[in-house]
């Protein structure tokens, strides 16, 4: 076998003996891989002088035994080696022991590999023959690179904990704000009602009529939301109908039914002006808008009314049939559901009403139960 190339080893004064700077500490552990033991003995001497704590093996597979169980800093390793080379211990180190840096030493017919090994991760090389300046320049400029990588990689982790933290409070503020607004508007909802002598809890149970029949339509999560906001809020306008005119008794004449028609506009006036709230107030405009043409204020028709609005629609009929009025007693679920057939295609959509269909009965009758057990538990905490 032939004798392997000895480097010139150039032992310079002492005071110029590399920069003798912070990291020096003790606190950084280094591996010296070489199969010569001269050099080996030499460079673990001028480590230790400097301030580092040092072991020392080898080969490339004695490395590897000290590896799991020692914390390096930094490895500075031959290139060739018997058992285990340079360039295996680093793809070794890469995969068991990411953060640990680590420098080739290699002589000048090896360069090529050297260069080569620094595409794959290697800190920095170092020729032979060597001074012991030198590898003290080169071990401080390399653990400095990976403290300098460590802390950014520590920085981006704060950060991305930090936006994770930020974010999860963004959320939160906005699902209480979204919480308050929902809890306003049904509050809202529930005041209109109380104005009307007919509509004790009108506003929650079309509402919810109105959800579930959305969803069986096939609404997005955000259209859901516009539906809900507007199906709550649908009888706004009547805040400028007086209230002897909403509690009267009788039947309304056609002066007084001309005055009450005017709400679908005034609630559109009222909620367009709220910037979240535009898409409910089209709902609202729209609310008493017929199929077939027939219904104000506009005498829309068709697919011209917000499909919202035609969802709507079909569950208003529900809970007008359904509850009880001034001038009609209410009917029966089964007795509603034939009603809403033989108006489909004249005051409500059949498409819409075709969905409806498709909800059994009883699920209605739930959400009704519910809504009045909520009403009558509200009435005796109050």
């Amino acid at each position: 076998m032939a004798k392997r190339f000895m480097p010139t080893i150039v032992r310079n004064p002492e005071p110029s003996e590399g920069p003798r700077v912070d990291l020096r500490s003790p606190g950084f552990r280094i591996l010296v891989v070489e199969d010569e033991t001269l050099i080996r003995d030499i460079l673990v001497r001028k480590l230790k002088g400097l301030g580092y704590e040092c072991d020392s093996c080898e080969n490339g597979l004695a490395a590897l035994n000290l590896l799991p169980a020692s914390a390096y800093d930094l490895i500075l390793t031959d290139l060739m080696m018997p058992e285990l080379g340079g360039l295996s211990l680093l793809r070794e180190t890469q995969k068991f022991c990411p953060d640990t840096a680590v420098i080739l030493v290699t002589s000048v017919s090896d360069l090529n590999i050297a260069i080569d090994a620094l595409t794959h991760g290697a800190y920095d090389y170092i020729l032979k023959p060597f001074s012991l300046q030198e590898v003290s320049v080169v071990v401080a400029r390399a653990l400095e690179k990976r403290r300098l990588l460590l802390e950014n990689r520590r920085y981006q982790q704060h950060l991305e904990e930090e936006v994770a933290s930020r974010t999860k409070q963004f959320r939160e503020a906005l699902e209480l704000l979204q919480q308050t607004y929902h809890s306003t508007l049904l509050a809202l909802g529930t005041a209109l009602d109380s104005r009307d002598a007919d509509s004790d809890g009108h506003a929650l149970r079309v509402t919810l009529y109105t959800l579930r029949l959305a969803r069986q339509v096939g609404a997005s999560e955000a259209d859901l939301k516009t539906i809900e906001q507007g199906a709550l809020l649908h009888d706004i306008g009547k805040i400028g109908v007086p209230d002897d005119l909403l509690r009267k008794p009788e039947k309304l004449s056609e002066s007084e039914w001309q005055l009450m028609r005017l709400h679908p506009e005034i609630g559109y006036r009222i909620l367009s002006r709220i910037s979240f709230l535009q898409d409910a107030a089209k709902m609202v405009l729209n609310h008493q808008e017929k199929y077939d043409g027939t219904g104000y204020p506009a005498g829309l028709r068709g697919n011209e009314v917000v499909l919202s609005a035609r969802i709507f629609a079909v569950a208003d009929t529900l809970d007008c049939m359904t509850t009880d009025r001034p001038f009609q007693r209410a009917v029966t679920f089964e007795l509603a559901r034939e009603e809403i057939i033989r108006v489909a295609g004249t005051q409500l959509d059949p498409a819409i009403v075709g969905k409806f269909l498709e909800i059994p009965l009883d699920e209605w009758k739930t959400i009704a139960q519910e809504v009045k057990a909520k009403a009558k538990a509200h009435r005796q905490v109050s």
